[in-house]
């Protein structure tokens, strides 16, 4: 860790300490809205002296749990909203061992109140805290420099010229290119780094041989420099290891949505479908009566995509395009909106490969393009994810015509249900190449867990409000 990051870690400690103090101190004195508001008398009389001694006895524990579970880590490349999971996490398992030590020794403490109302303080202070000093290390790093990590990429392709223009787009994320070389050779990089310094190495060139990479962990392990890899498709690949008459056998394993898996994420499906459909009711209902009075036609638009093992399902979107441009079976001018979309994808398509999106799209009606923008066309695919035919989170479903041109390494994105949202969305919507598309849904196809469900759910709200670029 670089000294300024040392610096705001030994600063941390203290600083949670305090708002676990101030969190105790906040549940005490409003430990009397319950009875307030329930209109009776309260039932314990706990001396304050004898409270503050239990604080001082528990926040410790929280800072040792704290420390455990990495929280003392606060480099500055380091994703806020992570560190706020942990910290939600940590206080979580606090919580449990307060509690198990009440119930051994109840005659300790019994309010049951102030313990709840502790936690979710702890969590709320804690949190709150950590984000001002959070603010206050990016602001050093983009105005004044501290802290910034040296990075030095090797090799020579598409990958590290994406991520050395995210790096220089953003400061905030805590990184500075020193250079880019297309080879391992240790010489060059002792050099570069006796000349500008190198805290950091992304290495992503498949024609280094094992015995340079095997040097080159080395060498970084030795000067303490951190050592990433951006991996082959292969080399994500989950693994299970066994053994076959005294031979090693390593067996790729396709997905772990097999068996609980998928019973799991079906559950999971149902729940936050109907929570959905519940909270945007009246989203719907408004954008129905919109769409219905801006133009003649359906409301419902019935999309038919190709689904997982190759089956064909109907995707429902409320409709944003005028009626004679609708590319559905119940469209009497079908044939003349097939022709006038085939010269629109050809001259006005900003998509690479076998999917198409067509730039300034002439068809769409002027509530169209506001729900569309917004993904509100989106949301009846709620109903989608209820009755079975997608998941919330997945590969996005294509039209035969788009499936049709796919390679056949491409086919795996149909062996599992299709989603309304994935990896690919949060990660730049409309806006990404195919290509990349496939390589972001195919990581999830091989790493899903129902957390990784979570965590691309809660990016999708901020994606929403995030202006596409190819519109």
């Amino acid at each position: 860790m670089k000294r300024s990051e040392l610096f705001f870690s030994a600063i941390q400690v203290p600083v949670d300490f305090m708002m676990i103090i101030l969190a105790g101190f906040s549940a005490f004195i409003i430990r009397d809205v319950p009875q307030i508001l329930a209109l009776q008398p309260k039932l314990y009389n706990y001396p304050i002296a004898d409270y503050i001694r239990i604080i001082l006895l528990i926040a410790p524990v929280f800072i040792v749990i704290y420390a455990i579970e990495g929280l003392y880590d606060n480099r500055v490349t380091r994703k806020f909203w992570k560190e706020a999971i942990r910290v939600f996490v940590a206080t979580s398992i606090g919580l449990v061992i307060i509690i198990v030590t009440i119930f051994l020794k109840r005659e300790w403490f019994s309010s049951r109140f102030i313990i709840l109302a502790g936690w979710m303080m702890i969590v709320a202070y804690v949190v709150l805290a950590r984000y001002i000093l959070h603010l206050i290390q990016r602001w050093l790093v983009i105005h004044r420099g501290v802290g910034v990590h040296r990075l030095l990429l090797i090799g020579r392709n598409g990958k590290l010229d994406t991520i050395a223009k995210l790096i220089g787009q953003n400061k905030n994320l805590g990184y500075r290119i020193v250079d880019q070389i297309y080879s391992a050779h240790l010489k060059v990089i002792r050099q570069i780094r006796e000349e500008v310094g190198v805290d950091e190495i992304i290495l992503c060139e498949p024609s280094v041989t094992d015995d340079e990479q095997e040097k080159l962990i080395d060498y970084c392990a030795i000067n303490n420099i951190v050592y990433k890899y951006i991996p082959t498709t292969l080399q994500t690949s989950k693994y299970e290891i066994g053994v076959l008459n005294g031979e090693p056998l390593i067996e790729v394993k396709h997905t772990p949505l097999d068996g609980w898996g998928r019973i799991l994420k079906r559950v999971f499906d149902i729940v936050t479908s109907v929570l959905g459909i519940i909270l945007t009711s009246p989203i719907m209902l408004l954008t129905a009566l919109a769409v219905w009075i801006d133009s003649q036609g359906p409301i419902i638009y019935k999309n038919e995509r190709v689904g997982n093992d190759g089956r064909k399902f109907f995707v429902y979107k409320f409709r944003y395009f005028k009626n004679e441009f609708c590319i559905s079976k119940s469209n009497p001018n079908l044939k003349d909106a097939l022709e006038y979309e085939k010269k629109l994808i050809e001259t006005q398509s900003v998509r690479k490969g076998p999917l198409y999106k067509i730039k300034c799209d002439p068809r769409k009606t002027s509530v169209g393009r506001f729900i569309e923008k917004y993904s509100i066309d989106e949301l009846p695919q709620f109903f989608n994810v209820l009755f079975g035919s997608m998941s919330l989170v997945g590969p996005r479903p294509h039209q035969h015509r788009e499936v049709e041109k796919y390679m056949d390494y491409h086919r795996r994105l149909l062996t599992i249900k299709p989603g309304v949202t994935g990896m690919a969305q949060v990660s730049g919507r409309s806006d990404l190449d195919f290509e990349d598309e496939y390589k972001l849904d195919l990581y999830y196809i091989e790493n899903w867990s129902l957390l990784l469900d979570i965590q691309i759910c809660l990016k999708t709200i901020g994606v929403l409000f995030r202006r596409r670029r190819n519109l």
